[in-house]
């Protein structure tokens, strides 16, 4: 009882031999303020790394939307109506071919 009544006092950090006490204190506080400030980095990359996550999706998604219209808009019917649409034709005449020796 006594010892209980001597620790709710604080007696230990009192005492004349109360230096080391303090030293294992301020060393075990100073431990646990790194170790609560690397809890929060880790979670605030956490947050970063999720945030980066979402934006590739969005990035892959707009990805096959732009590769999509371009696999559209490459279709040899769609050239043919735009190149109308300025007064280029398809050729009436046969290709030639050319013969080397």
């Amino acid at each position: 009882m006594k010892n209980i009544l001597s620790l709710l006092n604080i007696d230990f950090l009192l005492k004349e031999d109360s230096m080391k006490n303090w030293r294992m204190l301020f060393f075990i506080s100073t431990l646990a303020m790194i170790s609560i400030a690397s809890g929060h980095s880790a979670d605030k990359k956490i947050y970063q790394i999720a945030n980066l996550n979402n934006d590739l999706k969005g990035v892959k998604s707009e990805f096959v939307e732009k590769k999509s219209q371009l696999m559209f808009l490459k279709l040899e019917t769609r050239v043919a109506k735009k190149l109308f649409e300025i007064g280029v034709g398809p050729s009436k005449e046969k290709p030639v071919r050319l013969k080397s020796n």
